[in-house]
């Protein structure tokens, strides 16, 4: 338990740190750093279930996007400057880096199984955004209005 807590600080520490990166403005930090946070354990608690890395960063992913599409709303912001700060604990960085050395020392057959793991997870990630966006569209417009779109 102590070592969730301890993951959950990390990752609204790390939400908000990227988003100083990012330079959101000094308002937004905190809404953003409980997304993040959020969507972390959300994420710690599906993985805990094993379901696997795919599904956990698509879910996590649609947290953060219905998430931050409240707090846009709420702040009276763009939904880009929750969301993208929320995103950074999720980012297959470590993977990447692994891809790219190990076809560095010639060892191509594991970092092609790197480059397919940053493909699922990025797209898993993709994938949980356009579903939130998806459900954004239908708890505000109605799937009615949807469908007879022109």
């Amino acid at each position: 338990m102590a070592m969730f807590l301890f993951e959950l600080v990390m990752a609204y520490v790390a939400t908000i740190c990227f988003g100083i990166i990012l330079n959101i403005p000094t308002k937004a930090f905190n809404v953003a750093g409980l997304i993040g946070a959020f969507s972390w354990g959300f994420y710690w608690v599906i993985s805990q279930l094993g379901v696997g890395i795919a599904f956990g960063n698509l879910a996590a992913a649609f947290v953060i996007s219905v998430l931050s599409m409240y707090a846009a709303q709420y702040k009276k912001m763009p939904m880009v400057i929750f969301n993208i700060p929320s995103l950074v604990s999720f980012v297959p960085g470590g993977q990447a880096y692994q891809m790219i050395r190990n076809f560095a020392i010639g060892q191509s057959q594991t970092a092609w199984s790197f480059f397919v793991q940053v493909v699922v997870i990025a797209g898993s990630i993709a994938m949980g955004f356009i579903l939130g966006e998806l459900y954004h569209q239908i708890w505000r417009y109605g799937l009615t209005k949807i469908v007879t779109r022109h």
